[in-house]
């Protein structure tokens, strides 16, 4: 015979089975409409552009600024999702590309994780300071992205105002806070010690560090044990660009979304993109009184189904 608590139990696993099922067998996004602007410079080089979808409204917009995946090496602008969806909702889009980090290790930028970080940091100053042009509430800005972009944007969202008041640049004088960010897959350390902990066959971020051959892409997922044998040398870069190490009292929620359930201590088929991230990331923002949501299949007390979701009640709340 089953107890109140574990009928109570059974019930928020099938309501989370329930969200995720709807989650994963919603229809691919349709084709996003043509940007309002295209292929907008935020800065001189030729991957530091963005597309803007302004939302018809006669008062100022909340807007979202989507962070394209691809491990800091490939991807495009053009993987935003659901751009309409937030259009109908009266919250305007931004899109970006950043320069990736074999750019930067070509570049001899150490670490090559601050070209795509800093670019991130970068486009939200710019969007705040088209605010009026475009029609934009600088008080409202989220940011979303996939597996890299998704670190990225969690990277934002905890880390302190980057805004420079006294530089001659008025860009840089913006800030570059968040109200709120909302993740896919998103990896949120990397210390490689700390991804050995939580997963055992962790093998992501030495890339992000310069431990990969710029020049062949696929290199940059098996240098993991060179990347954790120089981790004390390395670690001040570590605490600088990983998000769980900004994370404190007072930052503003975020929104965690995975298409697998965790099993800390365990070695899972795809390491770099476990919920395993998302329940250490969880537990330390649940010390700090900071909302977090994390939604996998079978999680319990989901309050919202899918990232779009989150991101319009959040925004339009």
């Amino acid at each position: 015979m089953k107890t109140p608590l574990h009928l109570s139990l059974a019930l928020a696993m099938t309501f989370g089975a329930v969200a995720m099922r709807a989650q994963s067998d919603k229809p691919k996004p349709p084709p996003n409409q043509p940007a309002t602007f295209a292929k907008v410079s935020y800065g001189e080089h030729e991957r530091q552009v963005l597309d803007f979808w302004k939302a018809p409204s006669d008062k100022p917009t909340p807007v979202l600024i989507y962070i394209h995946g691809g491990g800091w090496v490939r991807g495009d602008k053009k993987a935003v999702p659901y751009v309409q969806k937030y259009l109908d909702a009266g919250i305007s889009v931004v899109s970006i590309n950043y320069r990736f980090s074999w750019q930067a290790q070509l570049a001899g930028v150490k670490p090559p994780v601050e070209w795509p970080l800093r670019d991130a940091a970068r486009a939200v100053q710019f969007v705040r300071s088209k605010a009026v042009e475009w029609n934009i509430d600088k008080q409202r800005i989220a940011a979303s992205g996939k597996s890299a972009g998704a670190c990225s944007s969690l990277w934002l969202a905890f880390h302190d105002d980057m805004a420079a008041p006294k530089s001659t640049d008025p860009v840089a004088r913006e800030s570059t806070c968040l109200t709120c960010a909302a993740v896919n897959i998103a990896q949120t350390t990397l210390d490689p010690q700390q991804m050995k902990e939580w997963t055992p066959n962790s093998r992501y971020g030495g890339h992000a560090f310069g431990f990969m051959d710029p020049n062949d892409l696929k290199t940059r997922d098996t240098r993991f044990t060179e990347f954790l044998e120089h981790r004390a040398e390395i670690l001040p870069w570590i605490k600088e660009y990983s998000p769980y190490e900004y994370a404190s009292a007072g930052d503003p929620p975020v929104y965690l979304y995975y298409d697998n359930a965790p099993a800390l201590g365990k070695s899972p088929r795809d390491p770099t993109h476990t919920a395993n991230f998302g329940v250490k990331l969880q537990e330390k923002l649940n010390t700090l009184g900071v909302s977090c949501e994390l939604v996998y299949p079978g999680a319990a007390n989901i309050k919202h189904a899918t990232i779009e979701d989150y991101l319009i009640d959040t925004l339009k709340r």
